[in-house]
């Protein structure tokens, strides 16, 4: 069985190494999520453990609040679970 790749056939040669030179990149297209909350395939979603991940690594991202935006709608129970655990912090 061969392995299925996440890199899109589109991606012209060597246009994936550079984008994964720069800072935050080095994962992009490495997972076989089809759900990204990042642009160009990076911060994956696909379930909640990645979801939640996605969440913990936001603030790397140059646009933090669109991660949280996407991951929040993907997974509508991990912003419920992060007002519950805001409140008690107040």
């Amino acid at each position: 069985m061969q392995k299925k790749s996440s890199v899109p056939n589109s991606m012209p040669k060597g246009k994936l190494t550079k984008l994964r030179e720069k800072p935050g990149m080095s994962g992009a297209y490495k997972h076989e999520s089809s759900k990204y909350a990042g642009h160009s395939n990076t911060y994956p979603i696909g379930d909640e453990a990645h979801a939640r991940n996605a969440l913990a690594r936001a603030h790397f991202s140059s646009k933090p609040a669109e991660i949280k935006k996407k991951v929040y709608n993907a997974y509508p129970g991990l912003k419920k679970r992060h007002e519950e655990r805001s409140k008690g912090k107040k």
